[in-house]
């Protein structure tokens, strides 16, 4: 009997450390999502500190769906590091990839990320949330006083 081999998804592929605050951001939202009630609790939590109750649930929502198709409808199962862990996996990155490109107006490159995460019909819809979420995650930044980083809860 035959070992299945791990999947190159969770492959680490650099360090949380390396990301500038939208990528690391992204990564660490992810994480807490698909981590239960309450750590979703959580990212409720920073959205609504740093954006405001309208605003954090406006992005709240966009995440939420977008975690969703990509869950609903991914290829095969996201994998993700723990919440804690210092590394990144190479689903992680491109995620974080998607983020970015979508948030910098850079869609077919978004688009192209999307469609190794989702099936073709579901991708744009992937890349306008992604792009919401994005400048959430951008906004954060600008309200802190650190504008190097994403405020969450982890720091």
């Amino acid at each position: 009997m035959n070992a299945s081999p791990p999947h190159r998804g969770g492959a680490p592929v650099g360090y949380l450390s390396e990301l500038g605050p939208l990528e690391a951001g992204a990564i660490l939202y992810l994480r807490l999502w698909c981590d239960g009630h309450v750590a979703q609790h959580q990212v409720w939590n920073d959205f609504a500190k740093s954006l405001g109750p309208a605003t954090g649930r406006k992005a709240l929502a966009s995440f939420e769906r977008l975690c969703e198709l990509c869950l609903r409808h991914g290829r095969r199962p996201l994998m993700r590091h723990h919440v804690a862990c210092s590394c990144i996996g190479a689903d992680e990155s491109c995620f974080a990839n998607l983020i970015g490109y979508a948030c910098d107006g850079e869609r077919e490159d978004a688009l192209q990320i999307a469609m190794t995460f989702v099936r073709p019909d579901i991708a744009p819809s992937i890349v306008t949330l992604a792009q919401d979420f994005g400048l959430a995650l951008k906004r954060m930044a600008i309200k802190t006083d650190r504008p190097s980083e994403i405020p969450t809860t982890l720091h």
